[in-house]
């Protein structure tokens, strides 16, 4: 299984959709900062078909130093939850592309 950068989303979408690389990174940045602003200001975004991303707060509490046995106070936090549709999980259920049978062995992926 490969790491996709940006750059080569960019590269894609201008190809397929024959437009310059400038104005595709323009359209993929201008994407990444709406979902990055909607999420820091508390939105909920759900994609039909692929997927919800979410804000949630973790609740502050105590935990322990597993070393010192040290009682702390753990404040709260705010993570990003992504759940994936019932489309996506379908996808990624079926058959696996040939090229990425041998990188998902080494994961311990069957």
């Amino acid at each position: 299984m490969a790491t996709i950068t940006k750059k080569e989303i960019v590269d894609r979408i201008a190809d397929t959709n024959n437009v310059n690389r400038a104005t595709a990174k323009q359209i993929v940045q201008a994407f990444l900062d709406e979902i990055s602003n909607s999420l820091v200001r508390g939105n909920r975004l759900e994609f039909r078909d692929f997927g919800v991303f979410e804000v949630r707060q973790r609740a502050a509490h105590k935990a322990q130093n597993p070393k010192t046995l040290e009682t702390v106070e753990v404040p709260r936090r705010l993570r990003l939850r992504f759940k994936a549709s019932s489309t996506l999980k379908k996808r990624l259920d079926g058959p696996i592309p040939s090229g990425a049978k041998a990188s998902l062995a080494g994961r311990g992926v069957s």
